[in-house]
């Protein structure tokens, strides 16, 4: 279901899930679900989750042939810069946060996501290496998407020849960027992209949707345990963590993606409602099928690979967009 504007013009949403897509999520809820849920929440357990991951990351979503990696360890920010072959190091790119509830993945695992992403948009893309949870706690994580940010505008790229994109908990984290940049010392980006965004991070919206159907991943509580690896001894309502867009916001377009079944569903929507209320422009996609952050696992869903198309026609969409709005200002 395409819940879109005018920004996404490729071929629509598929109505129904591919035979790989159903028979992984049938898989997954007697494999992966059941070794989430066993694993605990201390550093033993965090070890073997982040193993488990980095795996099936590496297995259903490798890196394209050719692509060029470089790392960047620059004052507090770390991360790589991630080309799809014949990608050039241009002047335009995109600014991408992972997720995996704070305490779990890295710009390593997401190699094969962000190589795809910048075959896609033909654009070079920057994936911050957070600090994670539970060696770090809030707002450890945050302060890093913060400085990323602030690298890449103090290395040469304007504000509007960047798209920040994310997954999961790194798109709580760049939702966090965007609403602390309306103090207007930060200029905003051209536009952000959701996949599978989570939102609640008490995961009661999630716990509900786990219970009409298990999420093919983990058990919502295994989410909530991470979650709280890195929240612990914050108010569930503190700003930073329970998101509100406040009614008229200068936030750039959205673009949210999600599995229509999977246990952020019902966050993707929070995040196209809350948008609406606000005045900002949010494409919501659901796409049909179960897995989480699909679109990185393209040997696993075939849906992966047409999703990001979409994607990054948003993106180039938005950046051309924004740089109208530039020039006008500059006439």
């Amino acid at each position: 279901m395409a819940e879109t504007g005018s920004m996404v013009t490729s071929p629509a949403v598929p109505v129904s899930a591919s035979p790989q897509a159903r028979l992984a999520a049938a898989a997954s809820v007697l494999g992966v679900r059941r070794i989430n849920g066993l694993l605990p929440p201390n550093r033993a357990g965090i070890r073997v989750g982040r193993g488990l991951i980095a795996t099936i990351m590496a297995a259903f979503g490798p890196p394209l042939p050719g692509t060029r990696i470089r790392s960047v360890r620059s004052g507090t920010v770390r991360g790589e810069w991630v080309r799809a072959p014949g990608v050039p190091q241009g002047d335009r790119a995109v600014y991408y946060v992972h997720g995996s509830g704070y305490v779990i993945c890295s710009a390593r695992t997401h190699r094969g996501l962000a190589s795809r992403l910048s075959k896609a948009t033909g654009l070079p893309v920057f994936v911050l290496d957070y600090r994670l949870a539970p060696e770090h706690r809030f707002p450890a994580a945050a302060e890093d998407v913060a400085a990323g940010y602030r690298w890449l505008l103090d290395n040469g790229y304007r504000a509007a020849d960047l798209v920040i994109g994310g997954d999961s908990a790194g798109c709580h984290l760049g939702l966090d960027l965007l609403l602390q940049n309306l103090d207007g010392a930060t200029p905003q980006p051209a536009g952000m992209f959701m996949f599978s965004p989570l939102m609640d991070l008490t995961l009661a919206l999630a716990e509900r949707r786990d219970r009409r159907q298990p999420d093919p991943m983990a058990p919502a509580t295994v989410g909530r345990r991470l979650i709280e690896l890195y929240t612990a001894g914050e108010p569930a309502a503190s700003p930073r963590l329970r998101l509100a867009i406040p009614p008229g916001a200068a936030l750039p377009p959205l673009f949210v993606q999600a599995a229509a079944g999977e246990m952020l569903g019902d966050d993707a929507r929070h995040v196209r409602d809350m948008a609406a209320a606000a005045g900002v422009r949010c494409d919501l996609e659901l796409w049909p099928g179960r897995i989480h952050v699909f679109q990185a696992l393209p040997l696993l869903v075939p849906e992966a690979a047409p999703a990001l198309r979409r994607a990054a026609e948003f993106v180039g969409a938005a950046l051309a967009e924004s740089n109208v709005v530039v020039q006008e200002r500059v006439s």
